[in-house]
């Protein structure tokens, strides 16, 4: 890489309409994460100077979701076509000399890497005017053509509207993306007209006047996948299948095992440890870390927790964001953690819910067990002690402790605190009614034949 200063411009001003959502279509989720923030997490990876994102329709939409990551918007008000776009960041530029990528918001997947050898490309040697992201596709269908020389010195680029036969029958088609200095760009977009078959100003044709200049232009390969685009609901789940064959891919390279590895579907942030052991139809939210050794048995749903070196959980579990698993605790069918630590060693191996709860090492809670952590307007916690034992069926009303090694006995609905080491009993006395339940057979059969 050279030491230019590199800024992005993204484009993100379509409306989308193939959509159908009141949602921007570049803030639909991939992996859990909004497709464009995918792409500015790779930008950042870069460390521009300067990151710009053209919006249009539903801006404010657009606007809210990079504000956290101080990326700059600018409107486009007319959606004119892509050279249009671009030439609306010439006013946030203003005085910026470097290199500048052009990508687009519903083209996610394209890897920093990438972005790295488009920029290495446009200092290269040769130095061209400028360098244009390509790929084949299986069917380049109505994407715009590159035609090139064995160099990948660009000849000629057009958009399929306005291409012959003969161009048509070219397989390497423009992503749309490219590297340009600064001082060739907005020079460039500024001669740009819109006599064609769309009436629009097409990006690529700066391509074509730098050429006329005497200053040919470079164009880079890349798979198809990484540039593909999302317009319609279909494209973004066909993207989202192939981003999470390539994490499970990967999952399985780092060290752990997938048992059906089509079932399992990871968020654009999950951490797994090495041997981890991932059980079918398990799903990752966003937020997971899972450590060495653990086991995430089948059917379970984690989002927002942290899970411990040579934990179990599930199957049936789900944990909420909050829910952190100490080093060998274990949760099991039907559990639900949310915002709970779950102490080392400690376990909850049946139909339980711990909310709002910390839970000492050791500890073992029984089946039925929930923590009573809301009162309709507030939310309150639970603290059990290392090496408590609470019974099956049982409510602990917060706020309440339960000291270290107390116990709780089944069916309790504990109200008040636990002193350590103490047996908690609350529940009435049993008692027994000789013969009753044989009176009451009785009684009832009659009443029953005599209703007839």
């Amino acid at each position: 890489m050279n030491d230019r200063p590199i800024a992005a411009i993204i484009l993100a001003a379509g409306n989308g309409t193939r959509m159908k959502s009141d949602l921007h279509k570049v803030l639909h989720p991939l992996a859990g994460r909004p497709m464009l923030l995918h792409l500015l997490s790779s930008v950042a990876a870069l460390e521009p100077a300067r990151t710009v994102v053209v919006v249009g329709a539903r801006r404010e939409q657009v606007e809210a979701a990079v504000a956290p990551v101080g990326a700059e918007v600018v409107h486009q008000a007319e959606q004119l076509g892509t050279g249009h776009a671009v030439h609306q960041a010439e006013y946030a530029l203003a005085g910026f000399a470097g290199d500048v990528l052009i990508l687009y918001g519903d083209v996610p997947l394209v890897s920093a890497d990438t972005m790295r050898r488009m920029l290495e490309r446009l200092h290269a040697p040769d130095a061209p005017a400028m360098v244009v992201l390509g790929f084949r596709p299986v069917d380049p269908a109505a994407y715009g053509r590159v035609i090139a020389d064995g160099d990948g010195h660009i000849v000629k680029m057009v958009e399929y509207k306005d291409a012959s036969p003969e161009e048509c029958a070219v397989n390497l088609c423009n992503s749309g993306l490219m590297a340009v200095r600064s001082e060739d760009l907005f020079g460039l977009l500024a001669r740009v007209g819109n006599d064609n078959a769309a009436g629009e100003f097409y990006l690529p044709d700066i391509v074509m006047l730098a050429a006329a200049d005497g200053r040919p232009s470079a164009v880079i390969e890349t798979g198809e996948a990484e540039v593909a685009g999302v317009n319609s609901r279909a494209e973004l789940a066909m993207v989202e299948r192939a981003w999470q064959a390539r994490r499970r891919a990967q999952a399985m390279a780092d060290g752990a095992t997938l048992i059906a590895p089509e079932t399992v579907w990871f968020s654009h942030d999950t951490s797994l440890g090495r041997d981890v052991t991932i059980e079918p139809n398990v799903v990752f939210g966003p937020g997971v870390t899972v450590a060495d050794g653990a086991t995430i048995h089948a059917f379970s749903h984690l989002e927002g927790a942290s899970v411990g070196a040579s934990c179990s959980v599930g199957p049936y579990a789900r944990l909420r964001p909050g829910a952190v698993m100490q080093a060998k605790s274990r949760v099991g069918n039907f559990v639900e953690m949310k915002k709970a630590v779950l102490g080392e060693g400690a376990k909850a191996n049946h139909l339980t819910y711990l909310g709002d709860a910390e839970v000492g090492a050791g500890a073992n809670i029984g089946a039925g067990t929930i923590t009573c952590n809301y009162d309709g307007f507030f939310k309150y916690q639970t603290k059990i002690g290392a090496g408590a034992f609470i019974g099956s069926n049982s409510a602990l009303v917060a706020p309440v402790t339960i000291g270290d090694g107390a116990i709780v006995g089944a069916g309790a609905v504990v109200t008040r605190d636990v002193s350590a080491d103490a047996l908690a009993l609350v529940r009435p006395a049993q008692e027994e009614k000789a013969g009753w339940a044989a009176r009451f057979r009785e009684m009832m059969t009659a009443r029953k034949k005599a209703a007839r």
